[in-house]
C-alpha cells in the first residue's frame, strides 16, 4: 500500500467500521513483510467526476506489497481494499472493506476471489478471518467460497464487545478447491465483466 492510499482507506474505513485502525498502524502494514495489500480502484479520466455507484470501473485490481509500489495517479478512486497476512501455512485476512455507494455490485467478492488467488501463488493450504457475528451478509459470501465456521472469539470486538465467528476455507491447493474457485470466478466475470478489466 502506498502512503498515498492511506487516507482513502480511512475513508473506507469510516464509512465501514465502528473502530478504525489509525493511519500510523497502516504506515507500519508497509514495512511488514507478511502484509500484502489489494485495492480495487476506478480509474478516472476526469478527476473532478463524483463518485457513483454506476460508475464503470476502469481499474481493476491493483497489488500493493509495500513501499516501492508506485503512488496511485491523481484520478484513482480507491473502491475497496483487502488486506491479508500470509503465515506459516495461512493467509489471513485482517481487514476487508467497500465503500458504501459500491456495496452489492461484486467488488468484494472481487477482493476475496483475488485474496485466495494469491494464498493459492503464495502456497498457503488455507485462507482464515474473523467477522461479526452479526455480519451475516459477510458471512453469506465467504461460505459461497467454502469458508466454514470453526468456531467464535468471545467479546472480540471492543466498541461494542460482539463476538466474532473464526471462518476458513478447506485446503485451497487442492484440485477439487481450485476447480471450485475457478467455476466461482468465471461466473463472477460473467456477471461483472468490468471488474476483470
Amino acid at each position: 500500500m502506498s502512503a498515498a492510499d492511506i487516507p482513502q482507506v480511512a475513508d473506507i474505513e469510516r464509512e465501514s467500521f465502528p473502530s478504525m485502525w489509525p493511519q500510523t498502524a497502516y504506515r507500519r502494514e508497509l514495512q511488514n513483510k507478511l502484509a500484502r495489500y489489494l485495492v480495487i480502484v476506478e480509474q478516472r479520466p476526469d478527476a473532478e467526476d463524483l463518485p457513483g455507484a454506476n460508475a464503470r470501473v476502469w481499474g481493476a485490481l491493483r497489488k500493493i506489497v509495500g513501499t516501492g509500489a508506485p503512488a496511485p495517479p491523481s484520478s484513482d478512486y480507491l473502491l475497496g481494499f483487502i488486506g491479508v497476512w500470509l503465515m506459516a501455512g495461512e493467509a489471513h485476512i485482517v481487514t476487508f472493506a467497500v465503500r458504501e455507494a459500491y456495496r452489492r455490485i461484486g467488488i468484494g467478492e472481487r477482493l476475496l476471489i483475488a485474496c485466495i488467488e494469491m494464498a493459492i501463488d503464495a502456497e498457503q493450504e488455507a485462507v482464515t478471518l474473523e467477522v461479526r457475528r452479526s455480519n451475516t451478509n459477510a458471512q453469506v459470501l465467504y461460505e459461497k467460497y467454502d469458508f466454514s465456521r470453526l468456531g467464535l472469539r468471545k467479546r472480540y470486538y471492543t466498541d461494542n464487545n460482539e463476538d466474532a465467528v473464526i471462518m476458513t476455507t478447506p485446503d485451497v491447493l487442492t484440485p477439487a478447491y481450485r476447480e471450485r474457485l475457478l467455476r466461482l470466478r468465471d461466473e463472477h466475470r460473467m456477471r461483472h465483466p468490468d471488474l476483470w478489466t
